[in-house]
């Protein structure tokens, strides 16, 4: 048992494709972050890293001190022997660890000092040797805190382009994310833009419709009064046949005024029913009926429940070419309603959306508009109930309407 639909349905689902692309669209301001400040700062982060956290010059500068000071106590005869020892030792360790000099492949490459130039100048011991190794000492001092001067200058230079990669960042991701937004808001635009077109044309539809059935329908009433005072075969006859064209004008627009009761708020006319002879009235052909002995008088509204018995017998007949069986039970103090068919069933998870309007079901082959199933559980919930689609026992589908208290009441007649 479904409900049939004519037309394309709507877009209550959003397809598998399209919500990636969305969550994708959505994550890209993100990956362009990312992205830019990888490529960006790879480099600067990389100079940074390979230039180390910062040194000291003060090896450098120790060495020149203690050149100059071991020259100095070699020609002040006030300084004895142990104190100069003392002293050329020290020059001499420090000579002999050059791991103590930071990057002094660099400080060498900036000038003409050396450090083995000043070991082997030492080590000769002469009076110009020692000059020449305080000059190259110093020299040397010097290199390193020309290379120390430049790296601040190019720590500097790295930080400023930092701060310019963050801010160009900052602004393309601005951008990108201003114009998804614009991209957001034009696409609900043209959403609203393209529901507010299709309730014009619905309710161009109802206009019409209201306006084509009245006329029918005045028909069917003034040939039903004449009807009854009718008193000749031939007159009879012609009536009958202008009930009948009438009639079948009814039914072949009643479709679109079921959409009008589906898109504007239910209004009940309640009133004491005994729901027994609605299920009653629905059996014949295939379509039988069970109800209990006893009467069971409701406060519902009795054309809502009929509309909601012949959608749910129309649609078990569509799908199925056996029995359809419309049964009534009281059920925990409240009536219930059950339509069976024997046809191919519903899958589980497709039962949900068959509620939905235009949507069709597992067989496709007979008209409609696919509305039969909403306006039962639209009917049904102005009831106080629901409507509830199950496997039958033995195959097919047993719909079960609940009726409860009407929330709203309107017992104008």
């Amino acid at each position: 048992m479904t409900t049939g639909a004519a037309g394309a349905a709507p877009a209550h689902r959003v397809p598998l494709g399209v919500r990636a692309r969305e969550g994708l669209l959505a994550l890209l301001p993100t990956v362009v972050t990312g992205v830019l400040l990888l490529l960006a700062l790879q480099p600067a982060y990389r100079s940074l890293l390979d230039r180390g956290d910062g040194w000291s010059i003060y090896s450098y500068h120790g060495l020149a001190k203690d050149v100059l000071q071991y020259r100095a106590a070699r020609l002040d005869p006030a300084v004895s022997r142990e104190e100069r020892e003392q002293i050329r030792d020290q020059v001499r360790s420090s000579l002999l660890t050059p791991g103590q000099f930071d990057h002094l492949a660099e400080v060498e490459a900036l000038g003409e000092a050396r450090l083995n130039r000043i070991r082997t100048l030492l080590e000769e011991g002469t009076p110009q040797a020692l000059a020449e190794a305080g000059r190259q000492a110093v020299q040397l001092s010097a290199q390193a805190e020309a290379l120390s001067n430049q790296q601040g200058q190019d720590y500097a230079s790295e930080f400023r382009q930092l701060r310019q990669v963050l801010l160009w960042t900052a602004l393309a991701t601005g951008l990108l994310s201003m114009a998804l937004i614009l991209r957001a808001l034009r696409l609900w635009r043209s959403e609203r833009e393209r529901r507010a077109r299709r309730e014009a044309r619905q309710r161009e539809a109802l206009s019409f419709a209201s306006h084509e059935l009245r006329r029918p329908l005045q028909n069917l009433l003034l040939a039903s009064d004449l009807l009854r005072h009718s008193d000749t075969p031939e007159a009879q006859q012609r009536l009958l046949g202008l009930i009948e064209d009438s009639a079948r004008q009814l039914a072949s627009r009643a479709d679109l005024t079921r959409l009008d009761d589906l898109y504007l708020d239910v209004t009940l006319r309640v009133a004491p029913t005994d729901l027994r002879l609605m299920v009653q009235r629905a059996a014949g052909g295939r379509v039988a009926a069970r109800v209990p002995e006893e009467p069971v008088v409701w406060s519902a509204d009795p054309d809502r429940v009929t509309q909601m018995l012949e959608n749910l017998v129309e649609n078990a007949l569509k799908y199925t070419s056996g029995p359809v069986e419309v049964a009534l039970a009281v059920v925990g103090g409240q009536p219930e309603l059950t339509v069976r068919d024997h046809g191919p069933g519903i899958p589980p998870e497709r039962r949900a959306q068959m509620f939905l309007p235009y949507e069709r079901g597992p067989l496709s082959v007979a008209p409609g508009q696919g509305l039969g199933l909403s306006l039962v559980r639209r009917y049904a919930r102005a009831h106080g109930g629901d409507v509830t689609l199950e496997d039958a026992p033995g195959g097919g589908t047993l719909a079960r309407v609940r009726l409860g208290e009407p929330p709203l009441v309107d017992e104008r007649r």
